[in-house]
């Protein structure tokens, strides 16, 4: 009962400061916005852009301190260093929760420039958090299927993107395209016993405008050895052990330009992606493996 208690008082205490400090960090990024709205000008943008990503990294900030002030998270985390702090970095992780992109922010906050996703148009309406993700040029996807709409999520991945070339950022994809679940995965009948197949759709579209400018791809790997988490599990202090390994990879120069007539272009990257997600699922075996519990 005693330990309940406990943890009803923590997600309180994580709810309470996720909210003031969304709300507070909102609140300093609208000047910014609103005035990159109505001078949509390249010197103008740089500024505001600027200014934007560093409010954001402040609340990613503030987001690590929660986490580790209210759990007892035993972290093992691998190949998180030498990276440059004002590069451009292609970002690609596994995706079982959503538990996830705190864990990718915690890893790289401060390291690298912030993480860019490729979210949900519908979230643009979330309360707040929608229009600080518009502000800072997250790229809104429909993800209905049909040719139409998948021209579309092409096309906005594109002009996001072409936006990310002017300010050091970090974008990142999760290839599977949905949180991994047992029932996913044997309705897709994936090859991976880890893993769902990965989709080359976005992390296509960021080559194919910005494959030049990467400095490297990071392939991540996330392990929960105790079970996949929730995000009531995170508020309430119960995420016990987190594996997250990092490789920095280069990416092949064949794959850096997409010019849009090379047909043999998607094959090559989803090959190279296949070879890729091969090695992650082997990866999270020998990780899950190796796990000795607390």
């Amino acid at each position: 009962m005693f330990q309940r208690i406990v943890q009803f008082a923590k997600a309180v205490l994580a709810s309470t400061i996720i909210a003031v400090s969304t709300l507070v960090h909102f609140t300093l990024m609208v000047p910014f916005a609103l005035l990159k709205l109505v001078l949509p000008f390249p010197g103008v943008r740089k500024v505001t852009d600027y200014a934007l990503n560093k409010i954001a990294d402040n609340w990613v900030g503030v987001n690590s301190l929660w986490m580790d002030a209210i759990g007892r998270t035993r972290w093992q985390i691998t190949g998180a260093e030498k990276f440059k702090r004002q590069g451009w970095y292609l970002v690609s992780s596994n995706h079982q929760s959503w538990v996830d992109i705190l864990v990718l922010q915690r890893v790289f906050g401060g390291r690298i420039p912030l993480l860019k996703f490729f979210i949900k148009k519908e979230l643009i309406y979330v309360p707040v958090i929608g229009l600080a993700w518009w502000a800072l040029d997250f790229p809104f996807m429909s993800r209905k299927g049909g040719k139409a709409s998948a021209t579309k999520d092409l096309e906005a991945a594109r002009k996001a993107c072409e936006k990310f070339r002017a300010v050091p950022t970090s974008v990142i994809s999760f290839l599977e395209g949905t949180r991994f679940t047992p029932g996913k995965h044997d309705g897709q009948q994936s090859p991976y016993q880890y893993l769902l197949k990965p989709k080359t759709g976005g992390i296509g579209m960021a080559l194919a405008v910005m494959g030049e400018q990467f400095d490297a791809m990071l392939d991540v790997t996330i392990v929960y050895p105790a079970g996949v988490p929730t995000f009531t599990d995170l508020i309430s202090g119960r995420l016990s052990d987190v594996i997250v390994d990092v490789r920095q990879i280069a990416i092949p120069q064949d794959l850096k330009t997409d010019t849009g007539h090379d047909t043999g272009y998607r094959a090559r990257l989803q090959a190279w992606i296949n070879g890729l997600w091969a090695e992650k699922d082997r990866r999270i075996g020998e990780l899950t493996a190796g796990f000795k519990p607390r």
